[in-house]
Protein backbone atom coordinates (compact mmCIF):
# COMPACT_ATOMS: atom_id res chain seq x y z
CA UNK A 1 0.00 0.00 0.00
CA UNK A 2 1.30 3.46 -0.86
CA UNK A 3 0.27 7.03 -0.02
CA UNK A 4 0.23 9.73 -2.69
CA UNK A 5 0.04 13.38 -1.62
CA UNK A 6 -1.59 16.29 -3.41
CA UNK A 7 -1.07 19.61 -1.68
CA UNK A 8 -3.94 22.07 -1.24
CA UNK A 9 -2.55 25.54 -2.04
CA UNK A 10 -3.10 27.83 0.95
CA UNK A 11 -1.74 31.37 1.22
CA UNK A 12 0.29 31.93 4.36
CA UNK A 13 -1.49 35.13 5.29
CA UNK A 14 -2.35 36.32 8.74
CA UNK A 15 -5.53 34.78 10.14
CA UNK A 16 -7.80 36.73 12.46
CA UNK A 17 -11.33 36.41 13.74
CA UNK A 18 -12.37 39.01 11.15
CA UNK A 19 -11.02 37.21 8.06
CA UNK A 20 -11.35 33.61 9.26
CA UNK A 21 -14.26 32.83 6.92
CA UNK A 22 -12.21 34.05 3.95
CA UNK A 23 -9.46 31.63 4.99
CA UNK A 24 -11.98 28.76 5.02
CA UNK A 25 -13.33 29.69 1.58
CA UNK A 26 -9.80 29.80 0.17
CA UNK A 27 -9.10 26.25 1.35
CA UNK A 28 -12.46 24.98 0.13
CA UNK A 29 -11.92 26.29 -3.39
CA UNK A 30 -8.67 24.36 -3.82
CA UNK A 31 -9.51 20.92 -2.46
CA UNK A 32 -10.49 19.54 -5.87
CA UNK A 33 -7.21 20.84 -7.32
CA UNK A 34 -5.29 18.62 -4.89
CA UNK A 35 -7.65 15.73 -5.60
CA UNK A 36 -6.84 15.95 -9.30
CA UNK A 37 -3.12 15.72 -8.47
CA UNK A 38 -3.48 12.25 -6.95
CA UNK A 39 -6.28 10.71 -9.03
CA UNK A 40 -3.86 9.68 -11.77
CA UNK A 41 -2.09 7.34 -9.32
CA UNK A 42 -5.09 5.01 -9.41
CA UNK A 43 -6.04 5.62 -5.79
CA UNK A 44 -8.48 3.38 -3.92
CA UNK A 45 -9.37 5.89 -1.21
CA UNK A 46 -8.94 9.63 -0.63
CA UNK A 47 -8.17 11.41 2.64
CA UNK A 48 -9.38 15.01 2.60
CA UNK A 49 -6.81 16.42 5.02
CA UNK A 50 -8.26 19.83 5.84
CA UNK A 51 -9.52 19.35 9.36
CA UNK A 52 -11.57 22.50 9.65
CA UNK A 53 -13.46 21.93 6.41
CA UNK A 54 -14.31 18.40 7.58
CA UNK A 55 -16.10 19.80 10.65
CA UNK A 56 -17.57 22.94 9.09
CA UNK A 57 -21.35 23.22 9.01
CA UNK A 58 -22.04 20.20 11.17
CA UNK A 59 -22.76 16.66 10.05
CA UNK A 60 -25.11 17.63 7.23
CA UNK A 61 -22.56 19.83 5.48
CA UNK A 62 -19.65 17.44 6.04
CA UNK A 63 -21.68 14.60 4.53
CA UNK A 64 -22.46 16.78 1.51
CA UNK A 65 -18.76 17.57 1.14
CA UNK A 66 -17.87 13.89 1.34
CA UNK A 67 -20.39 13.00 -1.38
CA UNK A 68 -19.11 15.81 -3.62
CA UNK A 69 -15.49 14.77 -3.25
CA UNK A 70 -16.30 11.08 -3.73
CA UNK A 71 -18.10 11.90 -6.98
CA UNK A 72 -15.12 13.95 -8.14
CA UNK A 73 -12.47 11.43 -7.09
CA UNK A 74 -14.41 8.29 -7.99
CA UNK A 75 -13.33 6.57 -4.75
CA UNK A 76 -14.44 6.54 -1.09
CA UNK A 77 -13.44 9.65 0.87
CA UNK A 78 -12.20 9.77 4.46
CA UNK A 79 -12.82 13.01 6.35
CA UNK A 80 -10.81 13.67 9.50
CA UNK A 81 -13.99 14.41 11.41
CA UNK A 82 -15.41 10.97 10.63
CA UNK A 83 -12.10 9.34 11.50
CA UNK A 84 -12.00 11.08 14.88
CA UNK A 85 -15.54 9.93 15.65
CA UNK A 86 -14.78 6.36 14.55
CA UNK A 87 -11.70 6.23 16.78
CA UNK A 88 -13.59 7.61 19.78
CA UNK A 89 -16.34 5.07 19.24
CA UNK A 90 -13.77 2.27 18.96
CA UNK A 91 -12.61 3.16 22.47
CA UNK A 92 -16.15 3.73 23.77
CA UNK A 93 -15.23 7.34 24.64
CA UNK A 94 -18.13 9.78 25.01
CA UNK A 95 -16.90 12.68 27.16
CA UNK A 96 -13.89 14.39 25.64
CA UNK A 97 -11.56 17.39 25.68
CA UNK A 98 -10.31 18.93 22.43
CA UNK A 99 -7.21 20.82 21.31
CA UNK A 100 -7.32 22.84 18.07
CA UNK A 101 -5.05 25.39 16.38
CA UNK A 102 -8.06 27.47 15.35
CA UNK A 103 -9.65 30.83 15.99
CA UNK A 104 -12.88 30.86 18.05
CA UNK A 105 -15.11 30.66 14.95
CA UNK A 106 -13.38 27.44 13.96
CA UNK A 107 -13.62 26.04 17.47
CA UNK A 108 -17.38 26.54 17.41
CA UNK A 109 -17.60 24.44 14.25
CA UNK A 110 -15.46 21.64 15.68
CA UNK A 111 -17.45 21.50 18.91
CA UNK A 112 -20.76 21.63 17.08
CA UNK A 113 -19.85 18.69 14.82
CA UNK A 114 -18.64 16.57 17.70
CA UNK A 115 -21.73 17.29 19.79
CA UNK A 116 -23.99 16.48 16.84
CA UNK A 117 -22.16 13.16 16.66
CA UNK A 118 -23.09 12.34 20.25
CA UNK A 119 -19.97 13.36 22.15
CA UNK A 120 -19.85 15.63 25.19
CA UNK A 121 -17.12 18.27 24.77
CA UNK A 122 -16.16 19.02 28.33
CA UNK A 123 -13.31 21.38 27.48
CA UNK A 124 -11.83 22.86 24.31
CA UNK A 125 -8.66 24.89 23.84
CA UNK A 126 -8.02 26.78 20.60
CA UNK A 127 -4.44 27.94 20.09
CA UNK A 128 -5.54 30.80 17.79
CA UNK A 129 -2.56 30.36 15.47
CA UNK A 130 -2.01 33.49 13.41
CA UNK A 131 -1.33 31.86 10.02
CA UNK A 132 -1.38 28.42 8.35
CA UNK A 133 2.40 28.16 8.71
CA UNK A 134 2.22 29.14 12.36
CA UNK A 135 0.11 26.05 12.99
CA UNK A 136 2.97 23.83 11.81
CA UNK A 137 5.41 25.79 13.96
CA UNK A 138 3.69 25.12 17.29
CA UNK A 139 6.36 23.35 19.40
CA UNK A 140 5.61 19.78 20.40
CA UNK A 141 6.28 20.70 24.03
CA UNK A 142 3.41 23.15 23.88
CA UNK A 143 1.08 20.59 22.33
CA UNK A 144 1.98 18.17 25.13
CA UNK A 145 1.45 20.82 27.83
CA UNK A 146 -1.93 21.82 26.39
CA UNK A 147 -3.08 18.19 26.30
CA UNK A 148 -2.03 17.70 29.91
CA UNK A 149 -3.89 20.86 30.91
CA UNK A 150 -7.04 19.62 29.18
CA UNK A 151 -6.95 16.22 30.88
CA UNK A 152 -9.01 15.33 33.92
CA UNK A 153 -10.88 12.53 35.61
CA UNK A 154 -14.08 13.80 34.00
CA UNK A 155 -13.13 12.87 30.41
CA UNK A 156 -12.73 9.57 28.57
CA UNK A 157 -10.34 10.74 25.84
CA UNK A 158 -8.52 13.72 24.37
CA UNK A 159 -8.76 14.83 20.74
CA UNK A 160 -6.25 16.87 18.72
CA UNK A 161 -7.54 18.37 15.48
CA UNK A 162 -5.74 20.53 12.93
CA UNK A 163 -3.90 18.49 10.32
CA UNK A 164 -1.04 20.99 10.19
CA UNK A 165 -0.50 20.65 13.93
CA UNK A 166 2.29 18.14 14.60
CA UNK A 167 0.51 16.15 17.28
CA UNK A 168 0.84 12.51 16.23
CA UNK A 169 4.02 11.67 18.12
CA UNK A 170 3.03 13.80 21.11
CA UNK A 171 -0.33 12.05 21.33
CA UNK A 172 1.25 8.59 21.24
CA UNK A 173 3.49 9.51 24.18
CA UNK A 174 0.66 11.27 26.04
CA UNK A 175 -1.47 8.12 25.97
CA UNK A 176 1.12 6.37 28.10
CA UNK A 177 1.41 9.15 30.69
CA UNK A 178 -2.28 10.08 30.84
CA UNK A 179 -3.53 6.48 30.67
CA UNK A 180 -6.36 7.21 28.25
CA UNK A 181 -6.84 7.49 24.48
CA UNK A 182 -5.42 10.59 22.81
CA UNK A 183 -6.82 10.95 19.30
CA UNK A 184 -4.69 12.93 16.79
CA UNK A 185 -6.56 13.63 13.57
CA UNK A 186 -3.73 12.68 11.21
CA UNK A 187 -3.13 9.30 12.83
CA UNK A 188 -6.78 8.31 12.90
CA UNK A 189 -7.29 9.48 9.31
CA UNK A 190 -4.52 7.10 8.24
CA UNK A 191 -6.02 4.35 10.43
CA UNK A 192 -9.49 4.82 8.95
CA UNK A 193 -8.08 4.71 5.43
CA UNK A 194 -6.18 1.49 6.07
CA UNK A 195 -9.29 -0.16 7.45
CA UNK A 196 -11.38 1.16 4.53
CA UNK A 197 -8.87 -0.46 2.16
CA UNK A 198 -9.11 -3.78 4.00
CA UNK A 199 -5.67 -3.52 5.62
CA UNK A 200 -6.00 -4.87 9.16
CA UNK A 201 -2.34 -4.84 10.20
CA UNK A 202 -1.65 -3.60 13.73
CA UNK A 203 1.14 -1.01 13.97
CA UNK A 204 3.03 -0.35 17.20
CA UNK A 205 4.53 2.89 18.42
CA UNK A 206 2.09 5.26 16.71
CA UNK A 207 -0.74 5.23 19.21
CA UNK A 208 -3.30 2.85 20.64
CA UNK A 209 -5.75 3.14 17.76
CA UNK A 210 -3.28 1.46 15.40
CA UNK A 211 -2.22 -1.06 18.02
CA UNK A 212 -5.64 -2.14 19.28
CA UNK A 213 -8.23 -1.55 16.50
Amino acid sequence: MTYHVGRIPISDREISTDNFLEHVESMRARIETATDQVKSAGIDCLIMAVALEAFWGGIEQSEALKRKLADHAGVPVILGSDAVAAALNAFGAKTIAVLTPHMPKGDVEVQNWLEQSGFVVKRLTGLQCQSPRAIAQVPQDRIRDELVALDGDDIDALVQVGTNLAGATVAAHAERTLAKPVIPINTVSAWATLRQAGVTDRITGRGRILEEH
